[in-house]
């Protein structure tokens, strides 16, 4: 199994490649609005990419639609957030307080997506991934789970020491927390967590020490 990532654009988004070996196919994961920098990732290993899956629909993840071109694929998205790739000037205005016509500029969503739905399994490049629908950060927010590797690419739900803010609209801490209790800390604790930002955790480590799963 191969996975890699990049941090990328302003907001240091995590985008990942999965595949089942290099030189083969491969599921891109979140997409910021640094095509280039994606292409290159794909390319250090060899990589055909087969979709890209996109945690949620903030601009720092899904920004990167126009890679969806470039290789031809299927963009997955939860339909809860597809409201949120209409607008990005004013995803720019929320998260940075302005929109430069040059920043907006930079994005591109895909048309259309495919739909994703909680508790699907998707065979892709080789590779079995787990929807798991965790509303919270954004309504329609989605983590990852590959159940043969231990992996979970939990998006803006859990970082290391932290969880996705809730202050933007749609988000929403209780909504948050209760998909954390039923949807990720359910999990095995053994979990390797792959966030949308920052550096990679466990379960077990973030049951110990996360501040906002005291508790739990």
């Amino acid at each position: 199994m191969l996975i890699d990532g990049r941090s990328l654009w302003l907001a240091d988004t995590n985008c990942y490649v999965v595949a089942a070996e290099r030189g083969g196919p491969c599921v891109i994961i979140d997409a910021p609005p640094d095509v280039p920098a994606i292409e290159a990732l794909v390319v250090a290993h060899d990589l055909a990419p087969v979709a890209l899956l996109a945690t949620h629909g903030h601009i720092d993840h899904a920004g990167g639609g126009a890679v969806t071109a470039v290789y031809d694929i299927d963009a997955y998205l939860h339909p809860d957030d597809e409201f949120l790739a209409l607008d990005p000037g004013s995803q720019l205005r929320m998260l940075f307080g302005m929109a430069p016509p040059e920043l907006v500029g930079q994005f591109s969503f895909p048309a259309a997506y495919t739909p994703l739905e909680d508790g699907a399994r998707l065979s892709l490049a080789g590779v079995d991934i787990d929807v798991i629908h965790t509303p919270g950060h954004t309504p329609g927010h989605c983590c990852f789970h590959l159940p043969a590797e231990g992996v979970l690419f939990s998006g803006d739900q859990l970082f290391a020491g932290s969880i996705g803010r809730t202050d933007l609209p749609g988000g929403d801490y209780d909504t948050l927390m209760r998909s954390m209790d039923e949807k990720v800390l359910t999990l095995p604790e053994e979990t390797r967590v792959l966030p949308g930002h920052g550096p990679a955790t466990t379960l077990a480590r973030e049951r110990r020490t996360n501040p906002f799963l005291q508790g739990w």
